[in-house]
């Protein structure tokens, strides 16, 4: 089962496609894109799923032990900086400033803008254990420099390994702002971590923080 968002997201992809083949005169004449009469699915993303301090001390030990060495760098970005997956993947060394604990994603995010991640001595540190030369990614495939390593095998394992359940690695995305908003940081500095334009969507993490100050 696909989540409703996951449906919707699928229906417009195909539907833009679909209307791109009717203005390209490709699709017959007269012809009706079908995905405009399907019905959109009502989209929940207030469930917010963060790890626990055991959960990610287990985590965050089971990486250091995984086959895959970067696997713990990996995750310690994510959960550090709330970067995206996608975004962690494009990232190459020439995109980290060591000297300023800065990464610089100019690439396109998913709302359209450039993003600069601050990094923690824990990441900086564990960076420079594995640094290369300037144009290739930070974390590349051993077969194809050219694409990202395929991680998900590992982080599975991982997951299983340090009892970690029902969680997806873009929870590492909410596990950052969930202790942040525990830890006192206010909806705007949330939001800017994150990327997000509208502080609509952060505030789903507002009851943890009224929560921890109770």
């Amino acid at each position: 089962p696909l989540a409703p968002a996951t449906i919707n997201r699928y229906a417009a992809a195909l539907g833009a496609v679909l209307s791109w083949s009717i203005k390209k005169r490709i699709a017959p004449q007269d012809w009706q894109n079908p995905c405009r009469r399907i019905e959109r699915k009502v989209e929940n993303n207030e469930v917010v799923r963060f790890l626990s301090d055991r959960e990610r001390e287990a985590l965050l030990f089971e990486c250091k032990r995984s086959s895959w060495s970067r696997l713990y760098l990996f995750v310690l970005i994510a959960i550090t900086t709330a970067a995206r997956r996608g975004e962690v993947e494009s990232l190459r060394w020439s995109d980290i400033d060591f000297e300023n604990a800065i990464a610089t994603i100019p690439r396109q995010t998913k709302n359209g803008d450039g993003r600069v991640l601050p990094l923690v001595r824990a990441v900086i540190e564990e960076l420079r254990k594995h640094i290369g030369a300037p144009t290739m990614l930070v974390f590349a495939s051993r077969r194809r420099p050219d694409v990202p390593y395929n991680h998900v095998p590992s982080w599975h394992k991982a997951l299983r390994n340090a009892g970690v359940r029902n969680f997806r690695f873009h929870d590492l995305r909410h596990s950052c702002a969930s202790y942040l908003a525990q830890s006192g940081a206010t909806l705007v500095q949330i939001a800017d971590v994150l990327g997000h334009r509208n502080l609509s969507v952060t505030r789903r993490y507002a009851h943890l923080a009224t929560k921890h100050k109770s």
